[in-house]
């Protein structure tokens, strides 16, 4: 399914129970995932909500983020998802994120969603800018200054970018690039007493990509928070150890598909 919101033709996925007095389950995803990853998580949910995965501009299905007349960050992306419930009339949400999709849901949440959202789901939640080191600090003025010497041949440019950023970074077009280094530079630590729902956290005890502490502060700073430890698992919890995610949801959301 497709939903045009601004010139963008965003694809989801919409299943489960429709009916109005049900609450919408939305589901945002990660960096570098779409709406296919959490088959699992959809499958369960279904019997009980509707479940609404959008593949965020520059996944899956739904084209890039225009280049101009800016970088998307992730102000860009709640605006979408804000006119995109809009735009589909959704009420009585349920938000449940995946690290990117969790920026996302902070943003929203913290600077006044308009429509009902009573409580929400975050794993392996991203928003929290990590401090560096003075390695990392070094490395970082390394690249700065091979950038600068570099810009006049492209090629050796792309060496040094491909051999400096993340697999992330890496996999990414040009376009996507400038979007994540706008995203992961946002510390959106400020903003997190402003979420004002009910907040569940479940984390992947070794998580590498988000890492636990970054759960404890979240608890810490958000008014009505908690966070589930799912031991063995990484950032993808709910692929790691998936029956044991699923139950977490249930006690948080209620009941069962049985």
């Amino acid at each position: 399914m497709f939903a045009q919101i601004d010139g963008i033709k965003v694809n989801y996925i919409d299943n489960g129970v429709s009916e109005k007095e049900n609450p919408v389950v939305l589901l945002l995803h990660g960096w570098g995932c779409n709406g296919e990853t959490y088959r699992k998580i959809t499958e369960h949910l279904s019997p009980r909500f509707r479940v609404i995965i959008p593949d965020l501009p520059g996944f899956g299905k739904s084209p890039e983020p225009p280049e101009l007349p800016k970088i998307w960050g992730i102000g860009e992306y709640a605006d979408l998802i804000r006119k995109f419930c809009e735009k589909l009339e959704l009420n009585n949400i349920i938000f449940l994120g995946h690290s990117l999709g969790c920026r996302i849901i902070i943003k929203l949440l913290a600077e006044g969603f308009p429509l009902t959202a009573t409580k929400a789901i975050m794993t392996g939640a991203a928003g929290i800018k990590p401090r560096k080191s003075l390695a990392g600090k070094i490395k970082t003025a390394v690249f700065k200054a091979g950038k600068a010497v570099l810009k006049p041949f492209p090629r050796l440019l792309t060496k040094l970018q491909n051999r400096s950023g993340s697999a992330d970074y890496r996999a990414a077009s040009p376009v996507m690039r400038k979007c994540l280094v706008k995203i992961v530079n946002e510390d959106l630590t400020p903003l997190l007493h402003k979420v004002k729902p009910s907040i569940l956290l479940i984390w992947g005890e070794n998580d590498n990509s988000t890492p636990l502490s970054d759960a404890r502060i979240m608890e810490r700073l958000m008014p009505d928070a908690g966070v589930a430890v799912i031991r063995g698992a990484g950032h993808y919890a709910f692929l790691d150890q998936t029956e044991l995610f699923l139950r977490i949801l249930d006690s948080y959301l209620g009941g069962n598909n049985e």
